[in-house]
Order: C-alpha cells, then structure tokens, then sequence
C-alpha cells in the first residue's frame, strides 16, 4: 500500500503534488488559506513552465546529439540511458525503498530541529538519487543497515553543501530562502567554488569574461541571451551536419529557451517568495535567530542564460571527451541534452563567466564520465534485477546523473568494503 500511494505520488509528477506541498507548508507558516493556496498553484504554473521549455530544448537537441554519435562513429560499451531510467530502477529496488524514504525524510526534520541544516528538502521526486545508491549496496550485500545508512549519509552531507551555497543561489539568482539540496547538481560547489578562486590567480585566463551581459554590451543585440542561443544552437546543428530545416529548428529552439525558462523562473519565484518569507517569519518566533531555506531541484535555477549557453558548449566537449579519457567506456547520449543540472556550480562561482564554466565544467564531465564508467556493471544488474530492458547493442548501461553524483560514490565506494 505504501508504495503504491509512492508510485502515484511520481507519476502525478512535481507539477501536480508541489503546489499540494507548497500550500501546506504555507498554512504551517502561518499564510492566510487563500495566500498560501495562490502560492501553491502559481508554483505548480511555474514547475510545468519550467519542465515543458527543458522538454523542448531535450528533444531538439536529441535529434542533434543522435546525429552527432552516428556520424562520428562513437563506440564506447556502457550507453547512457538517462535519468528517467535510473529513476525508475531506484524506485523499483525492492525493500529497501520504503525504509529509504522514511529515514532521509524523518532524518530531514530532525536535522533542521536540532539546527544541523537550515534546508527543509520537499524535493521528494529527487529522493531516487540517496535510493539508487542503498538499492546499489542492497544488491550487493543485502544489508539492510548498511544500505539506509549510506543513503541517509549521502543526504545528510547534501544538506550541509545546500546550507554552504545557498549565499551563492540567493545572490546570484535572486532567489533568497531557496537551497538546492539536489545530489547531481549540489555537490560541485564544494569543487566549483575552488576551482574557479584556482583561475582567479592564472595570468590571462583570470581576464576572459564571457558573462551574457559584458557579452551584450560588446555585441549589442548579437549579444542577447536569445540571439546567443540561436547562434549557439545553429553552430551546434552544424557541426552535426543535420539538413537546414533541423539546423533552424535547433537554433530558434535554443533561442526560446534562453529567453523563456528566466520568465518561467520568475512565475516560479513569485509562488515561493510568500512561503519563503513566511517560513521566516516562523523560524523566528518558535526559534529565535534561526533561518530556514525550502529545498527545491536544481531545475528552478538552470535556466539561467549563462548556464545554458556553458551546457551547450559541453555537448560536444564531453562527446570528445568520452573518445579520449583513458579509463571511459560511457558513450554520452540520453543526458547530454541536460548538462545543465551538472554544471550549475561551473558557472555560479564566476557570476556567469561562460568560459570559466566551460573551463570547470569541462573538469566536472571528465569526473562524471569515469564514475558513470565504473557505475556501469551495477547499475546494469540493478536494472536486470528488476526486469528492465537496456537498449540493443549496449552491453552495459549507465547514467550521467549516476556519474555526477559524486558524494554518494565515495560513500558508495566506502559501503563495500563492508560488502
């Protein structure tokens, strides 16, 4: 019963459930009923904004990046099938699940009590993320302690990195009582941040800036963030060699892109500012001088222009990468259309510099596709446990949300030896 009321909750998705969330956070915050039910909906508004725009740009891009991997000949063994996939084979490994589950969210609400976080996470669709790496250690060793222990580590450790960054989101993204305790994305600040102080101290890389708005003014209208992605996406087109009604189709959606998803940002924000705000005021009165951030996925912040035009960039990068790293057997496919959630902290750190982004981010798909590699040969046998089917040709499959994971692969890499 209990999974089944999980399984309805994921597929009625985020846009359905966190407007429900979000209005009873609100009530809990003291909102006014009819405050904190416009808050929820205009939530909801912004979350099918933001996903229906990423779909967009996923599936122009696909058709781009397919194209790409034919014409180039890649052959490498562990084919990346995307998130949707490893989701799904987390949610679906057994017992393990709903022991999972309980513990990270009880764990949560304790943590924020005791004052160990200030991140409340209602990001509970990104929860496959701590289940993918207990079901991973369940297969191995079926041990159940073991298990839920690494998982809830994992989270414990996010939550921490959410409360580190979160200065960094509010101001760069205008965006104050937001953290984003989100395993794929959060992680790399703690990599992200240093990295880019690292470039602060090499002669002439430290003085290329290519933020969108120096951009701008050096270029005029060329340089807008909408006429960058159509000439990003074109070029991109191009390279894959696609006939010229796809080239166009790529570059205006790219252009779409990078001028809708800030807008669809914002409806977002205005949904969650009245929370944020009253969450606040709470804190304040039942404990004095303690804040609280809401946790959300990094979706809410990937819109940035700065981050698009950098993932973009990558696609490429990462597909040359793959060819040349010693050590990597991931062929990059499904999530190369979604860089974005690996890279936000390659581009945060500098305020925008879309070629320090590169730079880092570049760093960022190296480790990623190594640790997708050595992911490989378990998540495919999580995957055959619970009867899926990987796509013909590939003898081992994987995923680059898997890879960029990178916290809980060292606590992963830890768990077996207690296997």
């Amino acid at each position: 019963m209990f999974m089944q009321v999980i399984h309805f909750i994921m597929d009625a998705g985020s846009s359905v459930f966190m407007p429900i969330i979000i209005l009873i956070l609100g009530l809990i915050f003291g909102l006014k009923p009819g405050k904190a039910f416009k808050a929820g909906i205009t939530v909801g508004i912004g979350f099918i904004g933001i996903n229906l725009v990423i779909s967009m740009l996923a599936d122009s891009l696909m058709v781009v990046i397919n194209q790409l991997v034919e014409l180039y000949n890649f052959k490498l063994t562990a084919i990346d099938v995307g998130w949707p996939i490893a989701s799904s084979i987390a949610w679906s490994s057994g017992a393990v699940v709903p022991v999972i589950l309980v513990s990270v969210f009880v764990m949560n609400i304790l943590l924020v009590i005791v004052g160990f976080t200030k991140t409340l996470d209602v990001d509970i669709w990104n929860y496959w993320q701590p289940l993918f790496i207990g079901g991973s250690l369940y297969l191995l060793s079926g041990n159940m302690l073991l298990s839920v222990g690494a998982a809830c580590l994992a989270m414990a450790v996010i939550f921490k990195i959410a409360d580190f960054s979160q200065p960094y989101v509010e101001k760069f993204f205008g965006i104050p009582g937001i953290s984003i305790p989100h395993i794929e994305s959060t992680g790399w600040a703690l990599i992200g941040i240093p990295l880019n102080k690292v470039i602060d101290r090499i002669p002439g890389i430290r003085n290329i800036d290519w933020t969108p708005e120096k951009i701008q003014k050096k270029l005029g209208v060329l340089g807008e963030p909408s006429i960058l992605g159509l000439i990003i996406g074109a070029i991109l087109a191009l390279v894959a060699r696609v006939d010229a009604s796809t080239v166009m189709n790529t570059a205006m959606t790219t252009a779409a892109a990078m001028f809708i998803l800030p807008k669809m940002i914002g409806i977002l924000m205005e949904g969650l500012m009245p929370v944020s705000s009253a969450a606040s005021e709470f804190m304040q009165k039942k404990f004095k001088g303690r804040t609280l951030y809401i946790g959300l996925d990094a979706a809410v912040v990937v819109g940035h222009p700065s981050i698009i035009a950098t993932s973009l960039l990558l696609i490429p990068t990462t597909l040359i990468l793959a060819v040349i790293l010693p050590g990597n057997i991931t062929l990059p496919l499904a999530e190369l259309s979604g860089l974005t959630f690996f890279i936000v902290w390659a581009v945060v750190p500098s305020k925008g510099n879309v070629f320090r982004g590169w730079l880092i981010g570049t760093l960022f798909m190296a480790v990623i596709l190594l640790i997708s590699s050595d992911y490989a040969p378990v998540m495919t046998a999580l995957g055959n446990s619970v009867g899926f089917e990987f796509p013909e040709g590939a003898s081992m499959a994987t995923c680059l949300s898997i890879g960029s994971q990178w916290v809980s692969y060292l606590i992963y890499k830890l768990g077996t030896l207690f296997v």
